[in-house]
């Protein structure tokens, strides 16, 4: 068995060996490396000296209690996202080796230290504590709570991943930190309007956040916080019951972690034991309703990767939610317009720009299937179709609602004329990108989507597309803007004109894409092998 210290020295040893060499993978990693270090450590500094400059406020415990409840909060969620990404914190690889739980529970907790993320936090708890304590006393209780601050956040966050560690490197898995991301954007909007509102109150009034910080500052790890704050005014008392309650909270956290990891390394996984019914009879019922041929064919498979996929699916549900609560925030900000829909076709059609992505080194095995622009043609307007079948629909929904919920009912033709329009032209667009700017979209990583060494190019597809897109709709946008300003009556006509225009942009798209991806297929296939 190995135990105590050198196993803790391994795990850390191995937890810097690996961030070294995936650094070293590629200039391109090397470069985000730096560069996350370099925002982690500038934002990071900022916060705690903008805490610090926060002492003596009569709102700075507030400000630092609720800081550290949003930090524990943030803990709690990156399991969703980073759990299975690092070997030293995957407890499944780990079964095999002769360890023990306790052992290893502290190994992997010394392993969770290392890293932005931790570093991150220890200047914000640094910097929030700094704003509350006093006295020699206090600056010792103060020491005391940061290390417990940290920890409760890092073995939150490990005992959540083990507890989970099955489920988070399954497809349920990844769906569910997609749904999350989702939730976590909203909740930070709402957050963003929720300071808003404060900073523009004329009053000065932060009784509700005095509020809500009396109750989080009893929630650990924000205790830690209390416990400072307690010390530096002699509240003894109330500082000892403070750290009772942060030091109890990680011990429950470690109790928990140790039963999860035990269970973990011990208990057969259930998804081994028995065989899925084969339902690919009731699946294939299920998209009988597509075209015969090679178009239905290729909308089927399109389909089944936007719902099986991981990263295929995380671009869908960024699309529909983004361009859903794009309208809503600015409504909520005083902006609302029937026009703030045309988010949710621009996001839409976003995703047609690099169609050929999902497939990576598997496309060769449609590249086979093409051997002429007709061909080529198929495949990319069976794809295209699945962006429309979903995105026309939706777009219609977005603007009809928000034409009963502004009671803008004149704006309607308008609106929705524009937002096919720039979905048509984002469809064209996107199948010219797809075909003469394609770069891969690796499997391994939740939030990484481009392949190392092509960042440059989707971005120059993606902002290229976009600038594209807008002047193609220009004639469009033209019309809609002459019409509201010198012939009301005739707005009507923006939505036939508009529909009709996007529909043949998109055509025309497609039919300038088609010989350019039959032409370029052994490029296209290198460039998605990487």
């Amino acid at each position: 068995m190995i135990e105590g210290r050198a196993l803790v020295v391994t795990f850390v040893r191995l937890k810097l060996a690996l961030v070294r060499n995936g650094v070293r993978q590629s200039t391109g990693r090397s470069a985000a490396f730096v560069g996350t270090m370099a925002v982690v450590a500038l934002f990071g500094v900022l916060g705690l000296l903008g805490l610090v400059a926060l002492r003596g406020h009569g709102n700075a415990a507030d400000v630092a209690v609720l800081l550290v409840a949003l930090l524990a909060l943030g803990w709690a969620f990156m399991p969703l996202f980073v759990g299975g990404a690092d070997e030293t914190l995957d407890p499944g690889r780990l079964a095999m080796l002769p360890l023990r739980p306790g052992a290893l529970l502290v190994a992997q907790l010394a392993a969770s230290l290392v890293g932005p993320g931790p570093l991150f936090t220890l200047l914000l708890v640094a910097g929030a504590v700094a704003a509350v304590a006093g006295g020699g006393a206090g600056i010792v209780v103060a020491v005391v709570a940061v290390a417990l601050a940290l920890l409760v956040c890092t073995t939150l966050a490990r005992a959540l991943a083990t507890a989970n560690a099955r489920l988070l490197n399954s497809r349920r898995g990844r769906d569910l930190a997609i749904l999350s991301g989702l939730v976590v954007a909203f909740g930070l909007q709402g957050i963003n309007l929720g300071f808003s509102e404060l900073a523009g109150d004329e009053n000065g009034d932060f009784g509700v956040v005095a509020t809500v910080a009396d109750v989080v500052r009893w929630v650990p790890p924000a205790t830690a916080i209390e416990a400072a704050r307690a010390a530096g005014e002699g509240a003894w008392g109330t500082a000892a019951l403070a750290l009772a309650g942060t030091l109890a909270a990680w011990g429950l956290l470690l109790v928990w972690w140790g039963r999860a990891l035990t269970r973990l390394m011990t208990a057969p996984d259930a998804s081994t034991l028995r065989t899925p019914p084969d339902d690919g009879g009731r699946r294939a019922r299920d998209l009988a309703w597509l075209p015969r041929g090679r178009t239905g064919t290729v909308m089927a498979r399109t389909l089944r990767y936007a719902w099986r996929d991981p990263k295929s699916k995380m671009g869908w549900v960024t699309s529909l939610g983004m361009g859903l609560m794009l309208p809503v925030l600015f409504a909520a900000q005083g902006n609302a317009s029937l026009y703030n829909a045309c988010w949710v076709s621009g996001l839409l059609g976003i995703l047609a720009y690099n169609q050929f992505g999902g497939d990576a080194g598997g496309f060769w095995l449609v590249a086979l299937t093409i051997s002429s622009p007709r061909d080529a043609l198929i495949e990319l307007r069976g794809r295209t179709l699945v962006i429309a079948l979903i995105g026309v629909p939706y777009t219609c929904a977005v603007v009809v609602v928000s034409a009963a919920v502004f009671d803008d009912w004149g704006a309607l033709p308008g609106a929705l004329g524009l937002a096919l329009t720039v979905l048509g032209a984002l469809l064209g667009v996107g199948a010219v990108t797809s075909a003469r700017l394609p770069y891969s979209v690796p499997q391994e990583g939740a939030m990484k989507n481009v392949a190392p060494g092509q960042t440059g190019q989707a971005w120059f597809g993606i902002l290229g597309g976009t600038v594209a897109g807008g002047l193609l709709s220009a004639p469009v946008i033209a019309l809609v803007v002459w019409l509201n300003a010198s012939a009301e009556a005739l707005t009507w006509t923006a939505l036939p004109l508009g529909a009709a225009y996007g529909l043949l942009v998109a055509w025309l798209g497609l039919r300038v894409a088609a010989p350019m991806t039959a032409g370029r297929l052994p490029e296209m296939v290198g460039a998605l092998s990487k």
